[in-house]
């Protein structure tokens, strides 16, 4: 049996827990937020957040999750870097086919969360193993930009 805490639910699975953590996520769980890219952890689409460090699930196993806190899109929106980062993404319009915008959110989410102030290079240090065929990366730059300052308003306010 192994347990696993997704959203601050506990979730128990009796089956293999060598089974990637996407497929548990998306098929047993029902969360299909967190998309499957290229299963080979290159294109970052299955980025959930694992004790808060950003994750590709598709290269994660079960086990290697067991016990250990695991947020996907359908939360992220619960804290307040990814309250702030949704909002920016909605503001800048930075959605063109938005495949890859749940592990675009997660990765600049936990990079708001260990970074107050990016700069250029840490947003793109950050967001480099997340691919966007739309190459929509300088909104998405912008949109991480507007979400950091919006979260300075905030503590300040």
């Amino acid at each position: 049996m192994t347990t696993l805490i997704i959203n601050n639910k506990t979730i128990e699975f009796e089956g293999d827990d060598q089974m990637p953590l996407l497929w548990f996520l998306r098929d047993e769980a029902g969360l299909t937020g967190t998309k499957f890219g290229c299963g080979v952890a290159m294109c970052g689409a299955c980025t959930v957040h694992i004790d808060g460090v950003p994750v590709r699930s598709c290269q994660a196993t079960i086990a290697s999750a067991q016990g250990k806190h695991i947020t996907t899109i359908e939360s992220v929106g619960e804290t307040q870097a990814g309250k702030a980062v949704q909002a920016a993404w909605v503001d800048l319009d930075v959605v063109q086919c938005g495949y890859c915008q749940s592990g675009q959110i997660m990765s600049a989410t936990a990079l708001l969360a260990q970074k107050q102030h990016p700069t250029d290079a840490d947003i793109d240090a950050a967001m480099s193993g997340n691919v966007c065929r739309c190459s929509t990366y300088v909104r998405i730059r912008a949109a991480i930009h507007q979400a950091a300052d919006a979260l300075a308003t905030e503590v300040k306010g």
